[in-house]
């Protein structure tokens, strides 16, 4: 769920999130796309429940419809806050905390980045 967390989050506080950790743009999905992986095989334990497995596919498609490096523009900072694509995801994460959790705000998580 932290993944989520940072994913619904205003992009105003996802920016602050980057900068504090020292961390680029694209950690914000690749903390997605591990969690992700883990998401199928968690089902079968209760968590996540199976109905926002098809919103935690469309945030997948969002996220990777937006990679290669003719879409280096999506990647940074500032499309955190104008890219369509950012808002669905942010709209996607939203309603699967909503549903997990009951709402879709909660404290960011600390992260230790590895050099």
């Amino acid at each position: 769920m932290e993944a989520l967390t940072v994913l619904a989050a205003d992009s105003q506080v996802q920016m602050s999130w980057l900068v504090r950790h020292a961390v680029m743009t694209d950690e914000i999905a690749l903390d997605f796309d591990h969690a992700f992986r883990m998401a199928e095989a968690l089902v079968a334990e209760g968590e996540p429940a199976r109905g926002v497995m098809a919103d935690l596919r469309e945030i997948d498609v969002v996220l990777s419809k937006m990679s290669g490096g003719r879409n280096a523009d999506r990647w940074t900072r500032d499309a955190l806050s104008t890219d369509e694509g950012w808002a669905l995801a942010r709209r996607l994460a939203r309603r699967v905390l909503v549903a997990e959790l009951g709402e879709w705000q909660h404290p960011l998580p600390e992260i230790s980045v590895i050099r």
